[in-house]
């Protein structure tokens, strides 16, 4: 008797536990594009912004021209001038290696211009490299989220722009380190909030590596704001739908 009674007292526990029963996992959460908001700065040393290529809301690709700065005529000027004296020391080259063939100039001085083109050459490179730092191209594609410099502006510390790949939209939920064991890649996951008008749905794609405190805050005045959290990257069905609203925070529930 008292064999059935432990075997009906297990049972009883397992089809009464949270993960029996598929317990959905609550969180808050912030929407996100793919890979984080890119805060895009100038050169290391004070900029002005000259002419802004871009507005918000646009949509560029890797590469593109986002903005030139103050500097940017002073450095083309410098590789014009760097692109003469390269020209310049390449005929003094040839005019060199011409009459050495006839034996009228010295083996040093055929010497002497080939020096002179790989420095002027060398130059040509340093300051094409200067020219580039006067331009502000996209590191990646994306869309231009918020602009921080105009045109006669400074680039501060909040730098040039904000971009993201809105494309793909993220919720970056949450979930406290009690409940992580219960989160898995792949399950479901609904998204809700005033702002949505509805609630979106996507799926768990990735579960952070690292405990942490939580970033975004409960209005609730007990919550705890010490909690520590694992952060899970659930990918949005319907990216179109929240592709304006980066950093909202939303509620999340995990479970399939």
């Amino acid at each position: 008797m008292g064999h059935f009674l432990s075997v009906a007292l297990i049972l009883s526990l397992v089809c009464f536990s949270p993960l029996a029963l598929g317990r959905a996992v609550s969180s808050l959460g912030r929407i996100e594009p793919l890979n984080g908001v890119y805060r895009l700065a100038g050169p290391s040393d004070l900029s002005v912004v000259s002419k802004l290529r871009v507005v918000e809301g646009q949509f560029v690709e890797e590469g593109d021209v986002l903005a030139t700065l103050d500097t940017y005529e002073l450095r083309q000027a410098e590789v014009k001038r760097a692109q003469v004296a390269v020209d310049h020391a390449h005929k003094v080259l040839t005019r060199q290696q011409e009459l050495k063939r006839t034996s009228v100039t010295s083996e040093a001085r055929l010497e002497e211009a080939e020096r002179d083109v790989q420095l002027r050459e060398a130059e040509l490179v340093a300051a094409r490299a200067v020219l580039d730092r006067a331009v502000v191209r996209a590191p990646v594609g994306g869309q231009v989220l918020l602009i921080h410099a105009r045109p006669g502006e400074r680039i501060g510390p909040s730098g040039l722009l904000e971009l993201g790949e809105t494309r793909q939209m993220y919720v970056v939920a949450e979930v406290y380190e009690t409940d992580i064991g219960l989160v898995q890649v792949g399950q479901g996951a609904i998204i809700s909030s005033p702002a949505l008008g509805g609630e979106i749905t996507g799926k768990v794609e990735r579960i952070g590596k690292i405990i942490g405190k939580s970033d975004v805050l409960d209005l609730d005045p007990v919550a705890r704001t010490d909690s520590r959290v694992v952060e899970v990257f659930i990918l949005l069905d319907d990216p179109e739908a929240v592709a304006a609203l980066t950093n909202l925070q939303v509620e999340v529930e995990i479970g399939d």
